[in-house]
């Protein structure tokens, strides 16, 4: 629902909150996006932010699914405007986010910002310099301790090499073997080898291997083998209806209160998935078997993906929102992989997840493979991904390491100088996503130059 008010359109849950001050052509505004994927980033107040206009894409890309009016700056539990007149920057942001996350407003109104939010949060007004991206490196630090993040006690990642932008979700066991033997021939610094999204029957059916794996333990195994971490992709808060896990125990999804059908969470490489309900026992019992299960065979790097669709609001055996439940899952797969293993995160709302993961995605794919419904600004290309990468860079070594996205250097990537130079300059975790024996001679130096641990310390 929205009225019209004295200076546009507002949303009717949104509460005034602050009249700050804006030089029309010089202030600017920073709007924090939802999740890994959405758009997040700095730009003059009187620009008109993104609109998301499909349902589909507003599911993935806006919190609550729901897109701000025309004009209307919107940020997911954290707003920052820098006033343009060399006053101080501005910062607004959630109090906590254990039970949801504040969405919040700025609206121009002649000559001011009108800043609205619909729950708690803080004002912070940063005198120290360094225009709003020093500001929320700041804020970032304070927040971060708050949510139980030690100070320098981030853990570098090795360098890892992942399959999903060669082979997609057609990845074989041979795929993987191949390319671990090209590493130690073309002298390739990897020093995690993560299985892609194509191991198992389906989504949710994480254990049982599709027909182009034959032996995974045995996988495992052979990675170790050479000295390296084995990794493995997972999107432990999703199955697909088509699964064997969905035909067994129809119960455990996440429901839609009016209807009582189960919550869609989109497309997944061609399989439509539904939301898991961590709150039910069940479920919680059957997620923490199956990562611990991989920890076992001497799995400990986890990439975890398509997170946003468990803080979707929606009916689970327990009555809590969709945020708790999402951290609730989140402690749940650290308490099953163990403390020692790493743990990235993708497709995850940001603010809920600081203090739970190793590292995290700070932007769209690089490349095809993770695509948003209509083409909205989540949907994978190199545009993207930099303005993201280059936007969050604050967010590195005082909330997690910061994962730009794979390094692409095969010829007839677009623009593969200039994504080399920027995942060396604002990365983060380093991972390559060719296929090794596929890359010219400029590909292979620049792939081994780049394939070192990650940074522990902020980058901006």
């Amino acid at each position: 629902m929205a009225e019209s008010g004295g200076c546009g359109v507002i949303d009717r849950k949104q509460r005034d909150i602050a009249c700050v001050p804006a030089e029309p052509a010089r202030s600017f505004v920073y709007a924090e996006g939802w999740q890994s994927w959405s758009i997040a980033g700095t730009q003059s107040a009187t620009a008109a932010p993104h609109q998301v206009t499909g349902l589909d894409s507003a599911a993935i890309e806006c919190q609550y699914a729901a897109a701000p009016p025309p004009g209307v700056h919107q940020g997911s539990g954290l707003l920052a405007v820098d006033p343009g007149d060399g006053g101080p920057a501005e910062i607004f942001a959630a109090v906590n986010v254990d039970q949801q996350v504040p969405v919040i407003q700025a609206r121009r109104c002649d000559g001011y910002l009108m800043v609205s939010a619909d729950g708690p949060v803080t004002r912070r007004t940063d005198t120290r310099g360094g225009g709003i991206t020093g500001a929320l490196g700041r804020w970032a630090a304070e927040f971060a301790g708050r949510m139980g993040v030690p100070p320098g006690g981030l853990r570098a990642v090795p360098p890892v090499w992942c399959p999903e932008y060669e082979y997609h979700d057609q990845v074989t066991e041979q795929d993987i073997l191949a390319n671990l033997a090209a590493m130690d021939e073309l002298r390739v610094p990897v020093g995690v080898l993560q299985i892609g999204d194509g191991y198992q029957a389906a989504p949710g059916d994480w254990l049982s291997p599709s027909g182009r794996f034959t032996d995974l333990p045995g996988l495992v195994a052979r990675i170790r083998g050479t000295g390296r971490r084995a990794g493995i992709w997972i999107a432990p808060l999703l199955a697909a209806r088509s699964s064997e896990l969905l035909r067994r125990q129809p119960g455990w999804l996440v429901r839609d209160p009016a209807t009582g059908e189960p919550l869609p969470a989109g497309t997944v490489r061609g399989q439509e998935c539904a939301v898991l309900d961590v709150t039910h026992p069940g479920t919680a019992q059957y997620l923490s078997a199956v990562l611990s299960t991989m920890r076992d065979w001497g799995i400990d790097y986890f990439k975890i993906d398509y997170l946003y669709a468990g803080a979707y609001e929606g009916q689970r055996h327990e009555d809590v929102t969709g945020v708790a439940a999402y951290q609730r899952a989140l402690r749940l797969i650290r308490a099953a992989i163990g403390p020692q293993a790493l743990l990235a995160g993708s497709g995850a709302p940001l603010l809920p997840s600081v203090g739970l993961v190793d590292a995290m995605r700070v932007g769209p794919g690089i490349a095809a493979g993770h695509t948003s419904a209509n083409g909205g600004p989540a949907q994978p290309a190199p545009q993207a991904a930099a303005r993201n990468t280059v936007a969050r860079a604050w967010q590195q070594g005082r909330f997690w390491v910061n994962d730009p996205d794979c390094l692409m250097a095969r010829p007839g990537m677009q623009r593969r100088a200039d994504w080399a130079a920027l995942v060396e300059r604002f990365g983060g975790l380093r991972a390559s996503g060719d296929g090794l024996r596929g890359l010219d001679s400029w590909g292979l130096q620049t792939t081994r130059r780049l394939l070192v641990p990650s940074p522990t310390g902020p980058v901006v």
